[in-house]
């Protein structure tokens, strides 16, 4: 669990990354910035900062901040009660972001964390630069990393419901996010 010093710390670079995307946010929304950390107590490895703007039925946008090297860990977003998984479309506002979904290998230029070889498992890498953009369907296995100079993403999707999300590695908590 975050404290609240490391919690306060990852806000604020978040804020510094945002405002290096040009992304202006509101004072209200700099207080709701979260960070997860799902329950790795790594957030520098393992780990990512998020601005929720709206979260309907419909519809659900955000901003996602990875620090350098930051990884956001494999899961998919899984049919609930009956509804498609969410379908989200990431645009890379800010810097290198490497995301790896399920498919064919085509070789990484990333690379997987130390620690988390075996839970990083979808290979198929598609690298995203500012204004890139990427959709990933329902129930999709994927996990993404920043490169070396951190990146900003905004996640345009369906209803974001990250309770259910799957996660490969299963020593994580769905709701790992902290809010101190």
């Amino acid at each position: 669990m975050l404290t609240k010093e490391v919690y306060t710390e990852y806000k604020q670079k978040a804020i510094e990354f945002l405002n290096k995307a040009n992304i202006v946010i509101t004072e209200e929304e700099k207080e709701r910035i979260e960070v997860a950390e799902y329950d790795q107590g790594n957030p520098a490895v393992i780990g990512l900062q998020l601005v929720v703007y709206v979260n309907t039925e419909r519809c659900c946008a955000k901003e996602l901040v990875l620090l350098p090297g930051q990884t956001c860990p494999e899961h998919r977003h899984p049919e609930i009660n009956g509804e498609k998984g969410k379908e989200e479309t990431f645009r890379c506002r800010y810097g290198t972001v490497y995301l790896y979904v399920e498919g064919e290998k085509n070789g990484m230029k990333g690379s997987k964390p130390k620690g988390y070889e075996d839970v990083l498992t979808a290979e198929h890498e598609i690298i995203l630069k500012p204004g890139e953009q990427y959709t990933i369907m329902p129930n999709t296995l994927h996990w993404f990393r920043a490169g070396d100079e951190g990146a900003v993403v905004s996640e345009f999707s369906t209803k974001s419901r990250d309770e259910y999300d799957i996660y490969t590695d299963k020593t994580i908590n769905a709701a790992g996010k902290r809010n101190i």
